[in-house]
C-alpha cells in the first residue's frame, strides 16, 4: 500500500436516496484516498450503481454530503466534477472513428486540453500502436482502455470505473487489473465498482461491502479477511476419536458444513476424513497437545484465511453475490 494516503480525494458522508417511498441508499459513510485503490463490493442491485450515480452529480442525493476534493458535489458542481473522470457502465465510443478521433471529439467539450494531452493519455493506456485504427476493430479490452484514456483528458484526481472487467476475458482481466495498479501509483485515487470478489481482493487496498443500500463495512481488505472466523482444518487418525476430544473442548467449534465457510478450491485439497474447526490461533496448540496427549496423530493442521467472498456471505447472511 502506498505511504502517501493521508489526503482525502472523495469523502462520502452519512448519503441517504429516496425515491418514491422507499428508501435505496442509507447512510452510507466513506471516503477514498490519493493513491489508492478502492473497491465498492456488492451484488447486484445493493445500490452500487445508485451511489455511482451520485457521485457523479447525474442524481442528487436525499441527504448528506459528498465531496471531491474539498468541493459539494451538489453546490459546487463545476469545481468537483473537474476533479472526477468516470466511466460508468459501457463507455460511449463511435465506432466509425479511430481511436484518435474520439479523444478529439471528447476533448473538445473540455477547455485546456490539446493534442499533447491526447497523446499523454494514449500513452498511459497503452494505445499508441492502434488509436488511428477504427473503433470497430477494437476487442472489448481496448475500448476499456480508451474510456479510461477519455476519463483521464481533463487530468483528473478521482477516476471511477463501474465494473471495469465486465465481459474481458482472463487475460484482459489481468492487463486491466496491472493498468488499474499503475494508475494509483502515480497517485490517481480510483474507485471500483464490483460483484467480483476475487478482483477486488487482487486489486484493492480497501474495500467498502455494500447490501441492501447499507455499508456493511469499510477497511483494508486483509484487515477484514484477518478479523473473521479463524478455520482450521485437521488431518487427524483416528479421525473419530480426534474429532470426539475436538468437540468436547471450550474453545473449538466444529464446522459440520465445511462447504458453507471455505471455498472449492480448499474443498478440493482436503480428504473426506478432514475436520473444520473454528478455533482462535491462541487455542489451536493447546488443542493439539490434548489430542496428542490422547494417542491421537495429528497429521497436518492448516489454518485457513477466508476469502472476501465467505465474509460477504457471514455478513449478508448468504446473500448471492451472483
Amino acid at each position: 500500500m502506498n505511504d502517501h494516503f493521508s489526503e482525502i480525494v472523495l469523502s462520502v458522508k452519512n448519503v441517504t436516496k429516496k425515491i418514491g417511498r422507499k428508501w435505496i441508499i442509507h447512510d452510507v459513510t466513506f471516503d477514498v484516498r490519493k493513491g489508492e485503490i478502492f473497491g465498492f463490493l456488492g451484488p447486484n442491485g445493493a445500490g452500487k450503481t445508485t451511489t455511482i450515480r451520485m457521485l457523479v452529480d447525474l442524481i442528487k442525493p436525499t441527504s448528506g454530503t459528498i465531496k471531491v476534493c474539498g468541493y459539494d458535489v451538489n453546490r459546487q458542481q463545476e469545481q468537483a466534477l473537474r476533479h472526477i473522470g468516470s466511466i460508468v457502465e459501457n463507455p460511449e465510443m463511435y465506432s466509425f472513428l479511430t481511436g484518435w478521433e474520439n479523444l478529439e471529439h471528447f476533448a473538445r467539450m473540455q477547455p485546456g486540453i490539446d493534442r499533447q494531452r491526447i497523446a499523454e493519455v494514449v500513452d498511459i493506456v497503452r494505445l499508441e500502436r492502434r488509436i488511428h485504427d477504427k473503433v470497430s476493430t477494437y476487442s472489448l479490452g481496448m475500448r476499456q482502455r480508451l474510456g479510461i484514456a477519455q476519463a483521464l483528458l481533463g487530468r483528473p484526481k478521482l477516476l471511477i470505473l463501474d465494473e471495469p472487467t465486465n465481459g474481458l476475458d482472463p487475460k484482459g482481466i489481468k492487463e486491466m487489473r496491472h493498468f488499474i495498479q499503475q494508475l494509483a501509483e502515480e497517485g490517481l485515487a480510483v474507485f471500483v465498482s464490483s460483484h467480483l470478489l476475487s478482483e477486488i481482493q487482487l486489486l484493492c487496498d480497501r474495500v467498502a461491502i455494500i447490501s441492501g443500500g447499507r455499508v456493511l463495512a469499510v477497511g483494508e481488505v486483509d484487515a477484514l479477511i484477518s478479523g473473521s472466523n479463524d478455520y482450521v482444518v485437521w488431518e487427524l487418525k483416528p479421525a473419530a476419536q480426534g474429532k470426539r476430544i475436538l468437540s468436547g473442548l471450550e474453545y473449538c467449534d466444529i464446522v459440520e458444513e465445511p462447504e458453507s465457510v471455505l471455498d472449492d478450491n480448499l474443498l478440493a485439497g482436503m480428504s473426506a476424513e478432514a475436520i473444520v474447526t473454528c478455533i482462535s490461533p491462541e487455542h489451536t496448540f493447546r488443542a493439539v497437545e490434548r489430542l496428542v496427549a490422547s494417542g491421537v496423530e495429528v497429521r497436518e493442521v492448516h489454518r485457513m484465511n477466508p476469502t472476501l467472498e465467505q465474509l460477504f456471505l457471514q455478513m449478508t447472511e448468504g446473500e448471492s453475490l451472483e
